[in-house]
C-alpha cells in the first residue's frame, strides 16, 4: 500500500529453554507487510487506477445516475413483465444428500447444494432492494420463484458485499431465525451482523480460508466498492467466493473485470461451475470498473477456467440502463462469436435447478 510499505513491530517473543546448562532469551523483530488492499479506515481495489470507494460513490455520473433511479422509483416505475418461472422440485431439494445441484432464485441468489450441503449466495427474498428494512429503493420486477418456506435446511450463507441488492436485512434475520446458518462474510461485516443479533458469523480477508462441513470455503478478490451510506463508503470489503469440495464453485459477487479472475483460476481452479453477473452494465462510463458486461463476464469464466457458466445479476432488479431481457441476447451472440459450447452457458428461469 503506498505510504505505508512494510512495518516491522518489533514482538518480544521470550523463548526460556536450557541449552549446556545454561539458558538464554532473544528479541526477534517479526516484519508484517500490510495487504495492498487494506487502508486506513477501509479497503480498495486492486487495480491502483481504481478510484477510492468515497470518490467513486460521489462521482457526478454515478450521483446523477442514482437520482433518475430514484426518480424513476418514486414516479411509479414502467411495469416490466417477470421472467418465466420454473416449477421448482422442493422436496427433491430437500431430500437430496449428494447430488451437486444450483438453483436460481433470482439476481445473485443461488442455492446450491454441494456433498450434502447446502448453502445460498447472497440471499434476497425482499420486494424492494433499498433501506429501511427493503421498505424503499428499486422494486423487484422478478419474484422469487421458490417460496422461503420450501427451502431445504441452510447450512452456510456467502454475502459478497454490503449493496442493498445482496446484503437484504429482512432475508438475513429471517435465515438465522429459521436455520442458524453459519454466515460467511467479508471483513468488516461480522460487526454489521452482531449489531443485529447474528452471532454464528465468521469474516475473512481475500485469499484467508476456513473448513465448514467439510468443504473449503476461499474468500478471494473482486473489483467492487461498499457502503449502504454516504458515510459508510469503503468500510466493508468486497469479495467473491470459492467452495471446494468433490466439485469446485465460483461465486463472483460483483466485479469489474480484471486480473483477479485469471489469478483466481489459476490458484484454485479449473472450475466445475462458475456464477458470474451478466447485468447492470449500462451506462459503461459508471460500471465498466464494477460490473462485469455479458463479454466480459465470459471472459472472466474463461480465465476461471470454469466448465460451465451460470448467468447472474440480471432480470430481477431495474439497476441499470440497459433492457432488462438485453444480457442474454448480448451473451448468446458472444458464444456464437467466440465459437463456445452453448451447452455449457447455462441462463436459468428463476426456480429453475440444475445438475452440476
Amino acid at each position: 500500500m503506498p505510504g505505508l510499505g512494510l512495518l516491522v513491530l518489533p514482538l518480544a517473543l521470550w523463548g526460556a529453554s536450557l541449552v549446556a546448562g545454561q539458558s538464554y532469551a532473544a528479541w526477534i523483530p517479526i516484519p508484517l507487510q500490510v495487504p495492498s488492499h487494506h487502508l486506513p479506515t477501509g479497503f480498495r481495489n486492486l487495480d491502483p487506477t481504481f478510484p477510492d470507494s468515497f470518490a467513486y460513490a460521489l462521482s457526478w455520473m454515478r450521483v446523477g445516475h442514482f437520482f433518475r433511479r430514484l426518480g424513476s422509483t418514486l414516479r411509479g416505475e414502467p411495469a416490466v413483465a417477470p421472467l418465466p418461472a420454473a416449477l421448482t422440485d422442493a422436496d427433491g431439494l430437500r431430500n437430496n444428500g449428494s447430488e451437486p445441484t444450483v438453483t436460481w432464485i433470482g439476481h445473485s441468489t443461488l442455492l446450491v447444494q454441494l456433498d450434502g450441503i447446502n448453502f445460498l449466495t447472497d440471499p434476497h427474498w425482499n420486494g424492494r432492494a433499498g433501506p429501511f428494512g427493503g421498505r424503499v429503493g428499486v422494486r423487484r420486477y422478478t419474484p422469487p420463484a421458490f417460496a422461503f418456506e420450501d427451502l431445504p435446511r441452510i447450512d452456510f450463507v456467502l454475502i459478497s458485499h454490503d449493496h442493498y441488492d445482496h446484503l437484504d436485512e429482512p432475508t438475513i434475520l429471517r435465515l438465522a431465525r429459521s436455520f442458524n446458518p453459519r454466515f460467511v462474510v467479508p471483513l468488516g461485516l461480522k460487526a454489521w451482523l452482531a449489531d443485529r443479533g447474528i452471532t454464528n458469523a465468521v469474516e475473512l480477508d481475500w485469499d484467508a480460508s476456513l473448513t465448514l462441513h467439510g468443504l473449503t470455503i476461499v474468500c478471494t478478490p473482486a473489483q467492487h466498492f461498499s457502503g449502504r451510506t454516504l458515510v459508510d463508503q469503503g468500510r466493508r470489503l468486497w469479495a467473491s467466493w470459492v467452495v471446494l469440495g468433490s466439485k469446485r464453485f465460483y461465486f463472483g459477487g460483483d466485479s469489474g473485470y480484471f486480473r483477479h479472475f485469471k489469478e483466481i483460476g489459476d490458484a484454485y481452479g479449473p472450475f466445475d461451475l462458475a456464477a458470474l453477473a451478466i447485468g447492470s452494465y449500462i451506462p459503461r462510463r459508471i460500471t465498466r470498473p464494477v460490473h462485469t458486461s455479458p463479454e466480459e463476464a465470459l471472459q472472466a469464466w474463461l480465465d476461471l477456467r470454469g466448465a460451465r457458466f451460470v448467468g447472474i445479476h440480471w432480470g430481477t432488479f431495474a439497476l441499470a440502463e440497459e433492457p432488462y431481457d438485453e444480457p442474454p441476447r448480448r451473451l448468446a451472440v458472444e458464444v456464437e462469436r467466440r465459437g463456445l459450447d452453448p451447452d455449457a452457458i447455462w441462463l436459468l428461469k428463476p426456480g429453475e435447478t440444475r445438475h452440476w
